[in-house]
C-alpha cells in the first residue's frame, strides 16, 4: 500500500528530498512507525513530498509530477496554515475564494486521476500572542477546508479542535513552540490521531 503525505512544512519536518521514502522528523515518521507496529504483516510504501513554505496554489502548481504520477492508494494532506502566515504581516490576506479554487483543484485531479482515498487533516494554529490575530483570516479557511472534506475526504482528521483540546491539559506550547510548527509531542499526537482515523482505509 502506497501511502503519500503532502504539504508544507509540517508534513515536511526536515526530510532529506533526495530520498522521498525519508519521512523527517515529523508526524509522517510516526505515523508510518505506529502502522508499522499495528499492522506488522500489511506491506506499506511511505512517501513524503510535503515542501516547507507550501501554500495550495504550490501544491497545485506540483501536484501532477507529486502526486497523479505516482498513483499513491492513499494521500494525506495537511496545508492551509501558510496560506494565512505568508500573509500577515500587511493583513493582506489571500482571497478565500483562490484558497479554496487551488485546495478543489488538487483533489478534484485525486478523484478524477487516481484511485487513491484522501485524507485531509486540518490545518490548525495554537495559541501565542504573536500570531493570535492570524484567526480572522485562518478560521474562514479553516471552515473552507471541513466543507471541502465534506465533498472529497474519506478521513478527516480535525486537528485544530484536537490541539485546542490537548490544549487545556497542557500549554499550547508543549505541543506548538511558536504555535505553528509542531513539537516532538505535537507531532506524536497528530500521528496517534492519523493511526486511529486511517484504519478505517485498510
Amino acid at each position: 500500500m502506497k501511502i503519500l503525505f503532502q504539504g508544507d512544512s509540517i508534513t515536511d519536518a526536515l526530510r532529506n528530498r533526495a530520498d522521498i521514502h525519508d519521512l523527517g522528523n515529523g508526524y509522517p515518521k510516526y505515523a508510518a512507525e505506529l502502522l508499522k507496529k499495528e499492522y506488522p504483516n500489511k506491506e506499506f510504501e511511505f512517501i513524503n513530498l510535503g515542501i516547507s513554505g507550501d501554500k495550495a496554489e504550490s501544491l497545485k502548481a506540483r501536484w501532477q509530477s507529486d502526486c497523479v504520477d505516482l498513483q499513491p492508494d492513499i494521500v494525506s494532506i495537511l496545508l492551509g496554515v501558510n496560506d494565512t502566515w505568508h500573509f500577515a504581516e500587511k493583513e493582506a490576506w489571500m482571497p478565500n475564494e483562490y484558497f479554496e479554487e487551488c485546495y478543489r483543484d488538487i483533489l478534484t485531479q485525486i478523484k478524477t486521476k487516481t484511485k487513491a482515498k484522501i485524507i485531509i487533516l486540518e490545518q490548525f494554529l495554537l495559541y501565542t500572542p504573536d500570531k493570535a490575530f492570524f484567526r480572522v483570516d485562518l478560521n474562514p479557511k479553516i471552515d473552507i477546508t471541513r466543507k471541502l472534506a465534506r465533498e472529497f475526504a474519506d478521513i478527516f482528521v480535525p486537528l485544530d479542535g484536537i490541539f485546542a483540546a490537548a490544549s487545556i491539559k497542557k500549554e499550547p506550547t508543549f505541543w506548538a513552540a511558536d504555535g505553528v510548527h509542531p513539537t516532538l509531542d505535537g507531532a506524536k499526537l497528530i500521528a496517534e490521531h492519523y493511526l486511529q482515523a486511517i484504519k478505517t482505509l485498510l
